[in-house]
């Protein structure tokens, strides 16, 4: 962490600035005559920090993210245009949009910036020289600007041309306000921690997840496991649960996981009892006990009793990471697990409490206790990687520019 340089030792005045953001945020679907918008801004937000410091500053700003997979070509579904606009609004500036991620087009708009200006390149994955970490294309970016930032902390566990590859390339580079908290404060839950230690891992998948549950059996007191992935630890201990989304490959994983944390002494919490119903679109779910679900009910969220259960857990712990939902938490009759979680980890105040993955902080902006969490991380994946303890790509290269 010390070898990251921020961006407020940077020099930046007068200089054009490269900022790596991640602003692939959601937009509304494309409607006839009408522009689509962005509907949840909380990623564009998370780096107005950075954006003013730099434009106070003098900088030439050079935006760069990218949205959606478009797979290195170009379309209007992906473009950034509604991204630009709405950072235009929250600025109450122009932002200057290219037509293209590199070339002449976007070549000239760079050029022709001011001190205090902002352009935003069109989004990077339309080249495929982006994830492929083409040098070329990195070679590119890297033209266009004096000194790089970045302040995308969602991005940094992938190696990208402009996350990774453009950064030899500059002579200065660092981190923005965003990326510095990340890697700060995530870094607390690798060190020494107030105990206990309580791991909260939520989602459809084990096979998403079981690397990150075993690397944290050597660091933390507790895992308690929700969503669909609890599913298949239900069955691997010999539960039936009827039409359930089980990874029924899985089985051997889920045993040997348990095995394991049997071994560690690391108590796993898995549900109790469960809210079923015949369909993900039924207008209300059963809570039934996890011996009781029939043939034809699946199991969409953890049930009252579990929730209890799991907030006295909570309740208990010192230092609490949570990663993924309890449940369907996109439908109303299934999100009360993952809400329960959110406001026990929210009333925790004598807790060291993380926040990481797009569901998670879903349910505790929607309950409003963002601001009662310790930690609220912008990137699910990156920080499931690092608390592994991983070496993320983006903060490798970061660190090695500011040494």
């Amino acid at each position: 962490m010390a070898a990251i340089r921020h961006v407020r030792d940077l020099p930046v005045e007068g200089k054009r600035v490269f900022l790596r953001v991640d602003f692939n945020v959601p937009l509304s679907k494309p409607e006839s005559g009408a522009r689509r918008k962005v509907t949840d801004d909380s990623r564009i937000q998370a780096a107005l920090e950075t954006i003013r410091h730099l434009l106070e500053r003098g900088a030439r700003l050079v935006l760069a993210s990218h949205l959606g997979r478009p797979k290195g070509k170009s379309s209007p579904e992906s473009s950034l245009e509604p991204v630009a606009a709405h950072l235009a609004e929250l600025l109450a500036m122009e932002v200057t949009l290219t037509d293209e991620p590199v070339g002449d087009g976007a070549r000239k708009v760079v050029a022709d910036l001011r001190d205090g200006q902002i352009a935003m390149l069109e989004n990077l994955r339309w080249s495929p020289g982006e994830e492929a970490n083409d040098d070329t294309f990195a070679r590119a970016l890297a033209s266009y600007a004096d000194v790089y930032v970045n302040d995308a902390f969602g991005t940094a566990h992938r190696a990208h041309a402009s996350t990774v590859g453009m950064i030899p390339h500059l002579a200065d580079a660092g981190a923005g306000f965003l990326m510095y908290e990340e890697v700060d404060k995530l870094s607390r839950l690798l060190g020494e921690v107030d105990r206990p230690y309580l791991a909260i891992l939520g989602g459809a998948k084990v096979s998403d997840k079981i690397e990150v549950l075993e690397a944290l059996l050597g660091r933390v007191d507790g895992i308690a496991i929700g969503g669909a992935m609890a599913n298949t630890f239900l069955k691997a201990k010999g539960q039936d649960l009827g039409a359930s989304l089980v990874e029924e490959d899985k089985l051997p994983v889920a045993r040997s996981f348990l095995r394991k944390a049997s071994e560690a002494k690391v108590q796993v919490r898995l549900p109790v009892d469960l809210v079923v119903a015949t369909s993900f679109d039924a207008e209300s779910g059963s809570p039934v006990a996890v011996d009781q679900v029939k043939i034809d009910q699946m199991a969409l969220d953890i049930g009252p009793a579990s929730s209890r259960a799991y907030s006295d857990d909570i309740a208990r712990a010192r230092t609490i990471f949570w990663n993924g939902p309890m449940g369907v938490f996109e439908r109303p009759p299934f999100a009360a697990g993952t809400l329960a979680v959110a406001g026990a980890v929210a009333e925790n105040r004598l807790a060291f409490t993380v926040v990481g993955g797009g569901d998670s902080v879903a349910a505790v902006n929607q309950a409003g206790l963002a601001d009662k969490i310790s930690h609220v991380s912008t990137g699910g994946g990156a920080s499931l990687e690092f608390v592994q303890g991983l070496t993320l790509p983006g903060i490798e290269a970061l660190e090695k520019a500011g040494r």
